[in-house]
C-alpha cells in the first residue's frame, strides 16, 4: 500500500473533490496526509485524515501588497517560506506520492527536488480556461515579485513537469485538448460532501408543488459576498417559489433581510435540496455547477471571483442549462432571468440531457486510479530529495 502528501489550497472548490479522492485511496488501503494552510486543518481533521498545518503560511505576508483579498492567499501560494517548508515535509514525510493542488505555485516549484512520483490535482476545466490559467499564476507570481521575491517558473513549466495533471472534469465537458498536454487525465468530478454538509429537513412537505430555488454563492471566504447573498434573495423574494440559501458559513443570517419564502443555512448536503429543485442560483464553480447538472437542475449563474468561474457559466449558457450573468447584476434582472429559467421547458430539458454523463461517473474512483499507478513509478524530477529525517509532528492525526 502507498503513502500519499497532498500539499493542499484548500479553496472552496478545492478540498472537498480532494478529500473524496482521499476517501477513495483510503478505503483502497492506503494513507493520505493533507498539508496545507491553517485554515485547511480542522476540515481535513474533521473529515478523518491526518493533517499538517504549514507554520510559515503567512510568516511573510507583510511583504505582499496589501488591501486586497488575495494578500494572504498570495502569501501563502507563493512564498519562499512556504516552497521551503513544502521541501522540508515532503522530506520528513517521505510519502511515495507528492499530490499537490494546481494553483499551489509554491509547492510546485519544489516538485523537481521531491525525487519521487508527484501529481497535479485540477478540480475543473483546463482547456476552457487555459489562458485564464496562465494568467491567474502570473498574476500571483508578480505578487512575489512585489513582496521582493524571484520570479518562479510559468505554469506551462510548472504543471508540464508533473508525471501526472488528475483533472476532476468531463473531457467531453472540457474544450478541444491542445498538445502537449499527454499527461493530463480528465476523470470527471468529484462531488463530494464535507462532513458538515448533512442532509436538513426543509419547512416544505415533499408534497408541495411550488418550484423550490437552491442559492449557493461559494463557501471560500475570499469570495464572502453579503450583498450579492442579499440582491439573490431580494430577486427570488419576489417570485412564488421556496428559497433555500447556504452560505458555507461564511455570512450569517442575521446579516441578512431574509424574505418569507426563504430559508438560509450555514451548512447542508445539496444533493438532497438539488433532487427537489427545479432552479440553482449560484457563483459558478465546477462542484456545484456539475452537481446540479448531475440532478438535471437548471441555472443562473453570477460568477464570483476564482478565474474559473465566468468560463463555467459561459458554458452552462453555451449548452443551454442556464443564463450567466454579471457578478454585480441587480435584483430585477436576477428576478427575470430565474423567472426564463423556470418557465421556460427546455432548460430543464437539457439539463437533464447532460446530466447522463455525469450519473455514469465516478471521479473520485478514476481519480485514485491513476494516482495509485504511480506508486513505485520513476520520478520525472531530476534532483533528489534530501534523506528524511522522520515524519513531520501534524497538528491533528487521523481521527475517527
Amino acid at each position: 500500500m502507498g503513502n500519499f502528501l497532498w500539499l493542499n489550497w484548500s479553496g472552496g472548490g478545492n478540498l472537498p473533490p480532494s478529500l473524496g479522492i482521499a476517501r477513495v485511496l483510503t478505503e483502497r488501503g492506503h494513507s493520505v496526509t493533507f498539508a496545507g494552510r491553517p485554515e485547511m486543518v480542522p476540515r481535513v481533521v474533521h473529515a478523518g485524515f491526518r493533517a499538517i498545518e504549514f507554520k510559515d503560511s503567512y510568516a511573510q505576508v507583510d511583504r505582499y501588497p496589501q488591501g486586497s483579498f488575495l494578500t494572504r492567499a498570495g502569501c501563502y501560494l507563493t512564498s519562499p517560506a512556504v516552497a521551503a517548508e513544502a521541501a522540508a515535509i515532503v522530506a520528513a514525510e517521505d510519502p511515495d506520492v507528492v499530490v499537490v493542488d494546481a494553483m499551489f505555485p509554491a509547492a510546485l516549484s519544489e516538485v523537481p527536488n521531491f525525487g519521487r512520483p508527484a501529481a497535479l490535482a485540477l478540480h475543473t476545466f483546463i482547456f476552457r480556461q487555459l489562458d485564464m490559467w496562465r494568467q491567474m499564476i502570473a498574476r500571483l507570481d508578480g505578487m512575489r515579485q512585489h513582496a521582493g521575491f524571484g520570479a518562479l517558473p510559468p505554469l506551462d513549466v510548472l504543471w508540464q513537469q508533473m508525471d501526472r495533471i488528475v483533472c476532476t472534469a468531463l473531457g467531453e465537458f472540457d474544450a478541444t485538448p491542445v498538445p502537449g498536454w499527454e499527461m493530463l487525465r480528465h476523470v470527471g468530478p468529484v462531488l463530494e460532501n464535507e462532513k458538515v454538509a448533512v442532509p436538513t429537513a426543509l419547512p416544505w412537505p415533499d408534497s408541495d408543488r411550488t418550484p423550490l430555488v437552491l442559492v449557493s454563492l461559494s463557501t471560500a471566504f475570499e469570495q464572502r459576498s453579503v450583498e450579492k447573498l442579499q440582491r439573490s434573495l431580494d430577486a427570488l423574494g419576489g417570485l412564488p417559489v421556496h428559497v433555500v440559501a447556504t452560505t458555507g458559513g461564511i455570512v450569517r443570517s442575521d446579516e441578512l433581510t431574509v424574505p418569507a419564502n426563504a430559508i438560509v443555512l450555514n451548512y447542508a448536503a445539496h444533493d438532497p435540496i438539488l433532487q427537489r429543485a427545479a432552479l440553482a442560483v449560484s457563483h459558478g464553480g465546477h462542484g456545484t455547477a456539475m452537481r446540479s447538472l448531475r440532478n438535471g437542475v437548471p441555472m443562473v449563474i453570477m460568477p464570483g471571483l476564482a478565474g474559473d468561474q465566468p468560463f463555467v457559466a459561459a458554458a452552462i449558457q453555451e449548452w443551454g442549462a442556464g443564463l450567466a450573468l454579471a457578478s454585480d447584476t441587480g435584483a430585477d434582472a436576477i428576478r427575470a432571468a430565474a423567472h426564463e429559467v423556470l418557465t421556460t421547458p427546455g432548460y430543464r430539458l437539457t439539463a437533464e440531457r447532460l446530466s447522463q454523463p455525469l450519473l455514469q461517473c465516478d471521479g473520485a474512483s478514476a481519480a485514485a486510479s491513476e494516482l495509485e499507478a504511480l506508486i513505485a513509478a520513476p520520478a520525472t524530477a531530476k534532483i533528489s530529495a534530501k534523506k528524511p529525517t522522520g515524519r513531520i509532528e501534524c497538528l491533528a492525526q487521523q481521527v475517527d
